[in-house]
């Protein structure tokens, strides 16, 4: 069986404990002279991605931009995105449903951003981020929350830039299963602690039946008293 090799410089790059802007131009030169073009240059950059604990702030846009140009500007079809490409991304950037890695996420959302077109199944798996991160608190997009619970200003700006192509008027309906996971995250938010511009943001894109629920929260007694006080006649005597 063959065994993955890292190739000179990336090799020393990756036995360092900090990587800096300098081994990026010698990445730049010798590792990907051209850029990313294929799955073992993939494989390299991830390598020098876990291998490197310290790395200069240049890495972060380096990483999400060769990242994200491999899949929309090498892989068929070039520009845009399909359901392979969706699948590739999936099984080598997701874990448990989830982005772990925070440069692994930016990289699917620029994926998103500079893409013609991009499937539904992938704009449901970035939306299930967000449900994921209330429910679970797991993922990249967990940490990088500003609210640990609740739905803030930075979650309505997060779903907005994934269905940017669904919104205002005229814009196409969303599919069940968007709808299904934005209902989710809706009730799975006490009123009180989602964020004003969730409302009405959410009010514009789910229809009426979705927002049905608990909206009114059910009545409570000023006097704190079981149900089975009411219920023994005993006491009701």
């Amino acid at each position: 069986m063959s065994e993955f090799r890292l190739s000179f410089p990336a090799c020393v790059v990756a036995g360092n404990s900090r990587l800096s802007a300098e081994d990026i131009l010698l990445l730049r030169r010798y590792t990907f002279p051209e850029g990313v073009r294929t799955p073992d240059d993939v494989v390299t950059l991830m390598a020098l991605n876990a291998c490197c604990p310290d790395k200069c702030p240049e890495w972060a846009d380096y990483f999400v931009e060769q990242m994200a140009g491999f899949i929309v500007d090498r892989c068929h079809p070039i520009g845009s995105l399909d359901e392979i490409n969706v699948d590739w991304v999936e099984r080598v950037l997701f874990k448990d449903g989830v982005v772990e890695g925070e440069l692994e996420f930016a990289a699917v959302l620029h994926m998103m951003d500079i893409a013609r077109h991009v499937p539904p199944s992938l704009k449901m798996l970035m939306l299930d981020q967000l449900r994921i991160a209330l429910a679970e608190g797991r993922g990249a997009y967990a940490k990088r929350r500003a609210l640990r619970t609740g739905i803030g200003a930075d979650d309505v700006a997060y779903v907005q830039r994934i269905l940017r192509d669904r919104l205002g008027q005229g814009a196409p309906l969303l599919s069940p299963v968007k709808e299904e996971i934005l209902t989710a995250i809706d009730r799975g938010t006490s009123p009180h602690l989602r964020h004003p511009d969730w409302q009405a943001f959410i009010k514009t894109i789910l229809p009426p039946s979705s927002l049905r629920h608990a909206q009114v929260e059910p009545a409570r007694r000023w006097l704190q008293v079981p149900d089975s006080f009411f219920l023994d006649e005993d006491m009701a005597a």
